[in-house]
């Protein structure tokens, strides 16, 4: 029987919390509650109360000491995240925005197709549209590396892949932390942009006109997808339709089908990119048990 030890309301905290208390030996779950509104961590044993008590108290008065996400790398398999029944777009869009990093790509994307809207395209195009490597290592302007992750082109492209990344994007984070999203973010933008710059022309300005979250979304989508494989146990999963409708969309991209312009390489990178990530903290994580 689960003894009930504190609640939150928002879910990355009870989560960060319950991966602490696991690498303490303390067996803990997160479950939410009837209403939805709240987020129980549940003890496993009764008698670690005390001790998880203490360890609580001081968590609450520094939730952001990095030992907790630490915690959040190398334990996360301690934790029982318990998937929703039902799809609720308004729910995990609200919880997407109660995790950190989650909130600041989202703003961010948001923020800079606001200000194209207003007519600031060009400008904001000017300073983060890619451009050739060799012409990044005269101007060194290695910002653009990740700049054309933040612009999108159209109402659906944008609405597409912040659906994507606010549903994934905070999965990662609640279980791992926002450090561990940070990374997964950081490289696969980094990666899918120069995959997709090398089969794109320059145009005016050395620029290159793609650009979206699209290779950061198939990376998060491979991320949780191989880890929901390689261990179930950590509670990241995703249903086996939404994989198979990401793959399809990929291959639709290949075949030249669609009615849109596709960045088929920075798709294909951010996945690779993805499951690879997936691949080495599993990994990690099993070469940590046999050295205990």
């Amino acid at each position: 029987m689960s003894h009930p030890l504190i609640a939150f309301r928002q879910q990355g905290v009870a989560h960060l919390l319950a991966n602490y208390l696991g690498s303490q030996n303390i067996r803990a779950t997160v479950k939410p509650t009837e209403a939805g509104d709240e987020f129980v961590v549940l003890l496993a044993d009764d008698n670690d109360a005390l001790k998880a008590r203490a360890i609580t108290e001081e968590f609450i008065q520094q939730p952001n000491n990095p030992k907790y996400q630490q915690a959040a790398w190398q334990h996360g398999e301690n934790v029982d995240l318990v998937p929703s029944r039902q799809f609720d777009a308004k729910g995990f869009i609200s919880n997407a925005l109660s995790v950190p990093f989650t909130s600041i790509v989202f703003l961010l994307c948001v923020l800079v197709y606001g200000l194209s809207l207003l007519g600031l395209f060009s400008p904001i195009a000017q300073h983060l549209l890619m451009q050739p490597l060799s012409v990044l290592a005269e101007n060194h302007e290695w910002w653009r590396l990740l700049g054309p992750a933040f612009i999108h082109f159209s109402a659906l492209h944008i609405i597409f892949n912040l659906l994507w990344w606010c549903m994934l994007g905070a999965k990662i984070e609640s279980t791992f932390g926002k450090s561990m999203l940070l990374v997964v973010f950081a490289l696969s933008a980094i990666i899918s942009n120069v995959a997709q710059a090398m089969f794109t022309t320059p145009v005016q300005g050395n620029l290159m006109l793609f650009g979206g979250l699209s290779g950061v979304v198939y990376a998060v989508m491979g991320f949780v997808w191989w880890l929901g494989w390689l261990k179930p146990q950590w509670g990241l999963s995703l249903p086996k339709s939404v994989v198979g409708f990401m793959l399809v969309w990929l291959v639709l991209g290949f075949a030249d089908v669609l009615w849109v312009n596709m960045a088929n390489a920075a798709h294909t990178a951010g996945l690779i990119t993805g499951c690879l990530l997936a691949g080495l903290l599993s990994l990690g994580a099993d070469k940590r048990k046999q050295g205990q």
